[in-house]
């Protein structure tokens, strides 16, 4: 099954429950979505509440995948607030449920972004990455190049630092 994608829906109190919910089956399957394993909503709402402030608000976006009426993707274009760096924006919160993982769906989240990215009149999209679970490898299959890192940025246990992988996507570039 394909995945219905949805701009800017609105933020319902059920979609934000949805949004919660999924946050927290990802990060507990070990998704690098600024937690680490165990957490509840309750830890995510520290972070989803002004995340959605930004939405609700702007200028940030959201973009919602639905595998028939479940909500199974999800990424936020997040916007710079800064005037010299309007051009291109960063990617957050790149989410696919843990149980979706091998159907293409990830990819199918990317390509949707990108495609999107060109319509909002971005030339580039930025994304951090958490080194160790291959994930750069994956965002290098669709063409996100690695600009940067910064080492032992994140520390996710004691004694268990991480680079924080900076990885770019030049929008204007043809396919």
């Amino acid at each position: 099954m394909s995945l219905r994608f949805v701009l800017d829906p609105d933020l319902t109190p059920q979609l934000r429950a949805e949004i919660v919910d999924l946050w927290v089956d990802v990060s507990n399957a070990g998704g690098a979505v600024g937690f680490v394993p165990p957490v509840t909503a309750t830890d995510v709402h520290v972070t989803a509440d002004p995340t959605f402030a930004g939405i609700a608000d702007g200028p940030d976006r959201l973009l919602v995948g639905y595998s028939g009426d479940r909500l199974t993707a999800m990424l936020i274009f997040s916007d710079n607030r800064f005037p010299l760096t309007a051009h291109w924006c960063v990617l957050k919160r790149v989410m696919v449920h843990p149980d979706t993982q091998g159907a293409g769906y990830g990819s199918a989240l990317m390509m949707e972004a990108a495609r999107l990215g060109r319509e909002l009149g971005h030339e580039a999209l930025h994304i951090t990455v958490r080194d160790g679970l291959g994930l750069d490898k994956f965002y290098g299959r669709l063409g996100y190049r690695e600009v940067g890192r910064l080492p032992g940025a994140l520390r996710v246990a004691p004694d268990d630092d991480r680079d924080e992988i900076l990885m770019w996507l030049d929008l204007t570039v043809a396919d």
